[in-house]
């Protein structure tokens, strides 16, 4: 399904925003989905929150290794579409089930590997080592299944679709919700309409909360690779053959690589950050992880205008109409900016009740608050980096990217965390003013090079169609 010719902004608003809502109510359904694993986590105690959020960041990791081959397989499906060329957007459908089931198996054995030994890595105290590196390893066991959950569902927004990865997304977070009201506690007596009765839980805990993230992922899979391959859009596999084709593989390299690095550099940079944080105590680690989880939800319309963003400008550079994709730009930050403006006013005047909604211990509700309302004021710039991101992927200009957050991540966020933690004896608030900094800085760096029209390669347009 290629996106039509354009001519007015009220229309571009509307293709805009047809394609990003699916994406916002996934988003928003993934953090209900973490809002609801926190919040009956927390009420376990905070070395129960520490022990899941000690291993945030590295799943974090593992998942934005899969999203820049997603990334790699969107840009160049997204291309083809655009271009009606649609014998090779299902071609490069097939090279992505190949993509998919490489870096399932390789990713699943590594972290399975270092799941004993990631917490202690990650500066975690004794107490909560066991119980995370249990958590860990029963989470990476279906890696294959999380795998092909995301790339398929990046070819599947390639070609326009985003209603289907939300239903997905809403039928695996509604098993994982379920799950863990059943596994995380023990069997209690509740009160519904006047009438007590009991209802049976496992009380496994922490444990229980890593089965049923594990079981919502293994489902997740099964189902996206259904969709994927029953798929109406011209980008199922079935029909192309399953050979290799090197052309294509090269081109979701060429993307993907460049991706795959920044995402690796920020996202060891988050754990080394994580692991900073957890040398301040449980509890500032236990503030940090639940602030982290809270202001997700802060960033939905973001994330649903840079997949939108993507995905109009890998179609967009198809069709080989420059001008159509510069007029998409200020519409999608306009949108993004001033949706994320607002959240973050909400952000800014009420995170007490914010973080009370994931524990009642009132030292880490307090020093949560404080972060939030530091990270509040840099909402409206990550907005802006998150759409330049989106269209920088989007047409394959991923180097820059990767370098803009190699230096932002590491000489600004961890340097100066490690010189607050270290030498200044400085508390949670120090690291967040850190990492607000990293922020700004690499969106300038980006608004930078969107200014100037580096990040359009010599000829990209004018050879689109010639590819």
């Amino acid at each position: 399904m290629t996106t039509p010719s354009i001519p007015g902004y009220r229309q571009l608003s509307k293709v805009i925003l047809l394609l990003a809502w699916p994406t916002v109510v996934e988003q928003l359904l993934q953090t209900v989905v973490q809002y609801a694993d926190s919040a009956m986590v927390g009420r376990l105690g905070a070395d129960a929150s520490a022990a899941v959020g000690i291993t945030t960041s590295a799943v974090w990791l593992i998942s934005n290794l899969f999203l820049a081959g997603g990334i790699g397989a969107l840009a160049v499906i997204a291309r083809a579409v655009g271009a009606k060329e649609m014998e090779r957007a299902g071609k490069a459908s097939v090279q992505t089930v190949y993509v998919a089931l490489a870096l399932g198996i390789l990713v699943g054995f590594l972290a399975l590997a270092v799941s004993d030994v990631l917490p202690g890595w990650m500066g975690a105290e004794p107490a909560v080592q066991e119980e995370a590196s249990r958590y860990f390893f029963i989470i990476s066991l279906p890696m294959l299944f999380r795998s092909a959950m995301i790339l398929f569902s990046a070819v599947l927004r390639a070609s326009g679709d985003t209603r289907t990865p939300m239903v997905v997304n809403l039928l695996i977070n509604g098993l994982n919700i379920l799950l863990n009201f059943f596994l995380i506690y023990q069997t209690r007596p509740i009160t519904l309409l006047g009438r007590s009765f009991s209802i049976w839980g496992a009380g496994m805990g922490v444990t229980g909360a890593a089965i049923a993230t594990a079981t919502a992922i293994t489902a997740g899979g099964i189902l996206m690779t259904l969709a994927l391959f029953k798929s109406k859009r011209g980008v199922s596999p079935l029909g192309h053959g399953y050979r290799l084709d090197k052309a294509i593989l090269t081109d979701v390299w060429r993307v993907g690589l460049p991706n795959a690095g920044e995402r690796t550099v920020v996202c060891l940079g988050h754990m080394v950050f994580a692991a900073l944080v957890a040398g301040l105590g449980t509890t500032s680690l236990a503030a940090h992880s639940i602030a982290i989880t809270a202001e997700q939800a802060f960033y939905i319309p973001g994330y649903g205008f840079q997949a939108a963003a993507t995905t109009l400008a890998g179609q967009t550079l198809g069709e080989g109409d420059e001008e159509k994709l510069n007029r998409l730009i200020p519409v999608l930050i306009f949108f993004a900016v001033g949706l994320m403006t607002l959240g973050s006013l909400f952000l800014f005047c009420f995170p007490n009740w914010i973080m009370s909604l994931f524990t009642p211990d009132l030292s880490v509700i307090q020093q949560g608050a404080t972060v939030l309302r530091i990270v509040s004021l840099s909402e409206p710039f990550f907005a802006l980096q998150l759409i330049l991101e989106g269209v920088f992927h989007g047409v394959g200009d991923t180097k820059a990217s990767f370098l803009y957050a190699l230096f932002s991540m590491w000489g600004i966020r961890i340097f100066f965390t490690f010189l607050c933690t270290h030498f200044l004896s400085l508390g949670l608030t120090a690291v967040w003013c850190c990492m607000v900094a990293d922020i700004i800085a690499r969106t300038g760096m980006m608004f930078f090079r969107y200014r100037t029209g580096r990040w359009k390669q010599s000829l990209v347009f004018s050879c689109a169609h010639k590819s």
